[in-house]
């Protein structure tokens, strides 16, 4: 039962994505072009996704999900090098190929070439980040 909810789960996500324009990697780009042809579009994206989300968590505190576990507990994140270093190179990435995680994997049936190099390059990217997130967090007087 889990494995099927988690598919409709995310087959949910991807129609989702792939309605509203994620996918596209001009309309992406265009979003993030703030000082040429911006297309603000994203933005009723981005809050169809904040206010549910926003009452997802008002309404889940203190209840269990229907198949187990537990759901996630808000975190404030702890600012550091891993995190700083994680956000910029997300960001680089989103702003260069126009493509996230997410859109990047709902894409891959119709991206091409582009699609599966981004995806290669995404997977090499969290093989490694393990060792730099190592390296980032360890002091300078250890090196």
């Amino acid at each position: 039962m889990r494995v099927v909810i988690s598919f409709l789960a995310g087959s949910l996500f991807g129609i989702g994505l792939l309605i509203s324009g994620m996918t596209d990697t001009t309309k992406v780009q265009g979003w993030l072009d703030l000082f040429g042809q911006w297309d603000p579009t994203l933005a009723f994206v981005m809050a169809g996704a904040i206010l549910p989300m926003l009452v997802a968590w008002r309404l889940t505190a203190n209840r269990r999900p229907l198949i187990g576990g537990r759901f996630p507990q808000k975190a404030a994140p702890e600012l550091d090098c891993q995190l700083i270093f994680g956000s910029v190179l997300f960001g680089m990435g989103w702003g260069l190929v126009g493509l996230c995680p997410g859109p990047a994997l709902a894409s891959l049936g119709y991206g091409g070439v582009g699609g599966i190099v981004f995806l290669i390059a995404m997977i090499v990217g969290m093989v490694a980040a393990p060792t730099l997130g190592a390296q980032l967090d360890r002091p300078a007087n250890a090196a």
